[in-house]
């Protein structure tokens, strides 16, 4: 089995580093990009990578724009909107010259993923959606929207013991210090993620992402999965089975003890749909 690498690419003015997994010994391998929620990085996907890449699935995995190893550019120079987000993944897409994709998304921001889908239908095969904001109704939960006050917000993004309570919140359980030292680690070394991180969760625009979701996800003429951890103390089941039921192509599968973050500690329970979804003929 080949290792994960991580490699760096430039894209016009920003620098993306992804994580990227090939099958062995497959021809034609599809291509699945993981896009990541917050306050996450691509570290989330590398539980879930290796059993994709035995089933002939080849895997990059992004951090996005101002998370991870990737540019943090100043507020001035990067808007941090849905829309900022959506325009440097699609030049991101072009650059790494790929043709039609399955996305999987997670959680907030990786919602961005949805809002890609959705305005550019013609390069996503297949979307898979692990629990994200998908309805009007959804609210940013509590524990993020602090990271976004005013004066508090600036302190508690410049802690990474902030980040580290928020995903151990969403997870529902400890993550182990060998990860949180890789989450915590860009936090460590300048105040720079920290303006990313407040400046992200600050122009969120939940209300507008969520109408064009709600809107958007029932004209994709493409098959879409719902992989749906139970547990998530942020997100209720309700807005997804609304969702799928007016889906064109549309499946949900509950994960009975998974929370906000699936593919953290539950990626064994979501390899078997998540393959079957994947390398399903269309």
């Amino acid at each position: 089995m080949a290792k994960i690498t991580k490699t760096l690419i430039k894209v016009g003015s920003l620098e993306w580093c992804y994580r990227k997994l090939s099958p062995v010994g497959w021809e034609n391998p599809q291509t699945a990009i993981l896009l990541h929620g917050l306050p996450s990085q691509s570290l989330t996907w590398t539980g879930l990578m290796p059993p994709l890449a035995e089933q002939g699935i080849r895997t990059i995995a992004p951090d996005w724009i101002g998370f991870g190893n990737s540019s943090k550019p100043e507020a001035r120079d990067f808007a941090y909107t849905p829309d900022a987000f959506v325009a440097a993944f699609a030049e991101a897409i072009d650059t790494l010259d790929l043709d039609r994709v399955s996305l999987v998304v997670q959680g907030f921001l990786g919602s961005v993923g949805i809002q890609y889908a959705i305005r550019y239908p013609e390069r996503v095969n297949k979307l898979v959606i692990l629990n994200a904001p998908l309805t009007t109704s959804v609210k940013l939960p509590w524990k993020i929207k602090q990271l976004g006050l005013p004066v508090a917000g600036e302190m508690l993004t410049q802690d990474p013991l902030s980040v580290e309570r928020t995903l151990e919140a969403g997870c529902k359980c400890i993550i182990e210090d060998k990860y949180l030292e890789v989450y915590r680690q860009p936090y460590l070394k300048s105040s720079i993620p920290g303006r990313s991180l407040l400046a992200t969760i600050r122009n969120l625009r939940l209300v507008e992402s969520l109408t064009e979701i709600s809107t958007g996800l029932p004209k994709l003429d493409i098959p879409i999965q719902i992989l749906w951890g139970m547990n998530d103390p942020w997100l209720d089941l309700a807005p997804a089975e609304a969702c799928v039921k007016s889906l064109k192509h549309g499946e949900l599968v509950t994960l009975p003890t998974a929370a906000h973050y699936p593919q953290e500690h539950w990626y064994a329970e979501i390899k078997a749909p998540l393959i079957s979804f994947l390398r399903r003929q269309v």
